[in-house]
């Protein structure tokens, strides 16, 4: 259940932060803040979601998670292949955001 809910904050998110990008970057209408601040609230609130002992913690494995699904959009929304680079960093960050999630805690 966790990686769903992370998943689909990530989604959340990026499309919020997408429709400000398109307001500010692409000359979009100012209109695209309306789903864009909704999409916001919708990634924050399901992170509280997230089983974790610690806001923090579920913050900082959500991290990984947020950048490879960055690179999904990438590749999928703006139709730019990540580079090998783009995804050795996010094969990182997603090891490492599974040490942080599932680590044996004492």
């Amino acid at each position: 259940m966790t990686i769903l809910l992370y998943g689909l904050a990530a989604l959340a998110e990026i499309a919020g932060c997408f429709a400000f990008w398109a307001w500010l970057r692409l000359d979009r209408s100012p209109w695209w803040l309306v789903p864009g601040v909704a999409a916001l609230a919708v990634f924050a609130w399901l992170l509280t979601r997230v089983e974790s002992d610690a806001a923090g913690r579920a913050y900082a494995a959500y991290g990984g998670v947020y950048i490879a699904a960055s690179l999904l959009w990438l590749w999928i929304v703006e139709q730019q292949r990540p580079d090998r680079w783009d995804t050795s960093g996010a094969v990182v960050c997603l090891i490492g955001a599974g040490i942080i999630l599932w680590g044996p805690r004492g």
